[in-house]
């Protein structure tokens, strides 16, 4: 009903107006924003659609209720009214316009839930805009932050501010800051609002610096997180006695592993139910993963690559190549293949072009899982026979 109104080619009435407001303005975050920052100018105006010529009279029960609905609407001062003369009808005034010439009218109109909302926004921000009117902005740009903030948070968030400085955290992390009365959870869940009322009061500071964290000398967070476990014991004695171990992939890029050979596996399942192997480090679970791998002290160890056949595991195997040239791919072969190829299943969203960084005969496994000259287009590294595996790694492993 709502819609066949606002579509009605005359006479907009009170109710239309306030949907097309509601849509147009206060439930639009970005044009709410350009109107608080006088980025789009007021007035609102929107045109009545006063009837013309013959149509009042072939539909005058609408007329009627369209010159009574604005005659009994309570704010006037929002009403532009102008004479029109309607054959048979003689001279009517008429509703012409609406118009809105302020925030407070905005918020007048609207009603209840502006109010509200307005006097929400306005405790929160008050704290900070009491430190540095020039933070507005700032402010606004995170709207919706400042709203779904207790009026407690926004007074921590004053005091937070005032707290950090650069270079405050060299070379810890962001949860290791020395500060007094907040808590880091509440900085790190509103680091985007802090970094940009910081840029207003340092000048732009944090941005050109690259960033909060760089801004306060933080470390970043650990990612790329991989599994790394020793296949022998005496690997194992020497990284600690630990069966397996969890490193991000940063510090794996640094930190060398004491074993001859390393073993990159996709999978995680895979990766835990390797065999042992003599002088052997298995690191796995990483997926597309690979980005460690550009570490030098992998120049110096014999690396071994063990994926899925399918055209993603082949695309990382030409990730891990184009980063370590020396690596040797293991049970991602034609022969791997055909042997089980009755348990291949379906990839079901291969790659589209054929990875840079593949032999030709991996070149050409790829454009066969392509084509479907197989029996499936992905053989799944937990579908090969344990057997199977241990000769292949056992090989690998005591080759010179």
């Amino acid at each position: 009903m709502r819609g066949q109104r606002l579509n009605r080619p005359w006479g907009l009435l009170p109710s239309d107006v306030k949907q097309l407001i509601l849509t147009r303005e206060w439930h639009n975050d970005a044009g709410l924003k350009a109107r608080l920052l006088d980025r789009k100018p007021f007035p609102i105006r929107i045109g009545l659609k006063p009837p013309q010529g013959r149509s009042a009279i072939a539909d005058m029960a609408h007329f009627q209720r369209f010159i009574g609905e604005w005659r009994s609407y309570p704010y006037q001062n929002f009403i532009q009214w102008e004479s029109r003369s309607y054959r048979a009808l003689s001279e009517q005034t008429v509703p012409k316009s609406f118009v809105l010439n302020s925030v407070q009218e905005l918020i007048e109109f609207v009603g209840d839930e502006a109010l509200h909302r307005s006097q929400v926004w306005t405790t929160n921000m008050s704290p900070l805009l009491n430190v540095n009117a020039d933070i507005y902005p700032a402010l606004v740009k995170h709207l919706g932050t400042v709203e779904h903030m207790s009026a407690s948070d926004a007074v921590l968030l004053k005091n937070l501010i005032a707290q950090l400085s650069p270079n405050m955290g060299l070379g810890q992390y962001l949860r290791a800051l020395p500060l007094v009365g907040v808590d880091t959870k509440f900085l790190e869940n509103y680091q985007v609002l802090i970094a940009d009322v910081l840029d207003v009061l340092h000048g732009d500071e944090v941005s050109n610096a690259g960033g909060l964290l760089t801004w306060l000398g933080c470390l970043q967070n650990p990612r790329g997180w991989l599994m790394v476990r020793p296949l022998c014991e005496s690997v194992k004695a020497k990284t600690g006695g630990f069966p397996v171990l969890r490193l991000p992939g940063d510090v794996l890029n640094l930190q060398e592993l004491p074993a001859t050979n390393i073993l990159v596996v996709e999978n995680m399942q895979s990766g835990l139910g390797l065999p042992p192997l003599p002088d052997t480090i298995a690191v796995f679970g990483g997926g597309k993963n690979v980005a460690w791998m550009t570490a030098d002290w992998l120049k110096t160890k014999r690396v071994c690559y063990w994926g899925d056949i399918d055209t993603w595991g082949l695309s990382i195997l030409s990730d891990v190549r184009s980063r370590l040239s020396a690596v040797t791919p293991l049970m991602m072969d034609i022969g791997t293949l055909r042997l089980y190829e009755d348990r291949m299943a379906i990839e079901p969203e291969p790659v589209e072009n054929c990875p840079g960084f593949l032999t030709e005969p991996e070149q050409q496994v790829f454009y066969g899982l392509k084509s479907g000259a197989f029996q499936g287009s992905r053989l799944e590294q937990e579908r090969l026979s344990p057997d199977y595996i241990l000769d292949k790694l056992e090989a690998w492993a005591s080759a010179e």
